[in-house]
């Protein structure tokens, strides 16, 4: 069911690159596996899965050692200071960077671990209080800020829409965030690119893709509902 469930998705997405005149190369699926044993990961990893993500930096350090080794993990939930050295070597990308504070903190145990990281800023573009991120007009303050910082390299931003029964509703927040990285971009700051947009969700994905996202977080459609006790 997993990878049936995998490979729906993707078709979904080759639909939507045909209908915004996109290559389906552009878009990477992420596989939202937080909450979910080992076992259900490797039937998505069997379908072809290689990206992953959590929420959690316990589950990062609990499924790496027993996965295999060419997944992609990606820490897609809000980070703690407290524990970036925990995955800092670990992940491909960090998705949650929304403070000076935690970029500082990622970039010292970047240094500290001998390697280079990948980060994305995460941006409130709905300004919703429940969530964490920038609003739009603290952004371009924060990149350059952290675009100084050693081993650690800004790569695009990364938002998370509210929460809608009609995904048309998020559109004018995925394109917002679009037309700003496009904004962002054109300043041409050193050590920062603006390839890569993570956004669109399980209910909204189809619609992020034809707004121009690079990498789109599923989890429940591929993996069914969450169990939160765990």
């Amino acid at each position: 069911m997993v990878g049936e469930n995998y490979n729906k998705i993707l078709k979904k997405i080759e639909e939507s690159c045909k209908r915004a005149g996109r290559d389906p190369k552009e878009v990477t699926l992420i596989a939202v596996s937080k909450t979910k044993p080992v076992p259900m990961l490797e039937q998505a990893y069997n379908a072809g899965a290689r990206d992953f993500g959590e929420n959690k930096v316990q589950e990062i350090r609990d499924k790496y050692p027993v996965l295999p080794e060419d997944i992609k993990w990606h820490m897609i939930g809000h980070l703690q200071t407290n524990k970036v050295k925990y995955i800092v070597d670990k992940v491909c990308l960090i998705h949650s960077v929304d403070s000076y504070h935690l970029a500082e903190e990622i970039s010292k145990q970047a240094v500290k671990k001998g390697c280079e990281v990948d980060i994305l800023i995460e941006v409130n573009m709905a300004e919703e209080e429940s969530k964490f991120g920038l609003f739009k007009e603290e952004v371009i303050d924060l990149i350059k800020e952290v675009a100084l910082l050693k081993n650690i390299h800004i790569k695009g931003l990364m938002t998370i829409a509210p929460y809608v029964t009609d995904p048309e509703d998020n559109r004018k927040y995925f394109k917002a965030i679009k037309d700003l990285s496009i904004d962002i971009d054109k300043k041409n700051i050193d050590n920062v690119s603006m390839s890569v947009l993570s956004m669109g969700m399980t209910g909204d994905y189809e619609v992020a893709v034809e707004e121009g996202a690079t990498l789109v977080r599923v989890g429940t459609g591929i993996f069914g509902e969450r169990n939160y006790q765990i």
